[in-house]
C-alpha cells in the first residue's frame, strides 16, 4: 500500500446518492446504483468499524431535469423535493469537504462531486478541487471525469499526480499489479 491509512472518505457525485440512499434518504429521481445499496450499506458499517470518517452529503443541489437552464434548488439531503435529482453537493457541504481537505495529508479523488461540465452544477467539484490544489497534501487524482475537472479548472499543474488510469491506478494503490509500472 502505497498511502497512508485512510481516516477521512468523502463521497460526492452519483456514488453518493447510492450511500445516501442505504442511509435511508429518499433521493428522488437521482441517478443510484440500486443493485450496490446493500453493498454500500457494508461499506458504511465497514468504515465505522474501522474509525473511517464518513463525509456524505448534508445539502444539495438538485433540479427538475437535466440540463442548464433547469431551476437549480439548495435543498438539506432530507428535503429533495419530488421528481428532483441531485446533481452537485450544496454550499454547506462544500464548505464542510473543503475546510476538512485542508488538514489531509494524502488525497486521492476519483470522480466530481456532481456535474462539473454544467454550470450550476460544477461548483462542488470546483471549490474540492481548489481546496485540494491549495493544499499541502500528497494529492492524486485518478482518472477519467477527476482528471477532466481538474484539466478544465485549471489546477492539474497544483496537484502531485493526475492519473488517466482511472480504476486501474486505484487498484495499483491498493497494491494490486499495475500492467503498465511492471513493464
Amino acid at each position: 500500500h502505497l498511502l497512508p491509512k485512510i481516516d477521512m472518505l468523502f463521497l460526492g457525485g452519483g456514488m453518493a446518492n447510492t450511500f445516501l440512499k442505504a442511509t435511508g434518504i429518499d433521493v428522488q429521481m437521482s441517478l443510484v446504483e440500486d443493485g450496490q445499496v446493500e453493498a454500500a450499506k457494508a461499506i458504511l458499517e465497514r468504515a465505522k468499524a474501522a474509525g473511517v470518517a464518513v463525509h456524505l452529503p448534508v445539502d444539495v443541489i438538485a433540479a427538475s431535469k437535466f440540463a442548464e437552464d433547469a431551476e437549480a434548488l439548495t435543498r438539506p439531503i432530507a428535503e429533495i423535493p419530488p421528481g428532483y435529482m441531485v446533481l452537485d453537493i450544496g454550499p454547506a457541504t462544500v464548505k464542510a469537504y473543503a475546510s476538512a481537505l485542508k488538514r489531509a495529508k494524502a488525497v486521492v479523488w476519483n470522480g466530481p462531486m456532481g456535474v462539473f461540465e454544467m454550470p450550476p452544477f460544477d461548483n462542488g467539484t470546483r471549490t474540492v478541487a481548489e481546496a485540494i490544489a491549495n493544499s499541502k497534501s500528497i494529492s492524486i487524482i485518478g482518472g477519467g471525469d477527476s482528471a477532466a475537472a481538474v484539466q478544465q479548472l485549471g489546477f492539474a499543474d497544483k496537484v502531485s499526480h493526475v492519473s488517466t488510469g482511472g480504476g486501474a491506478s486505484l487498484e495499483m494503490l491498493e497494491g494490486k499489479r499495475f500492467a503498465a509500472v511492471d513493464i
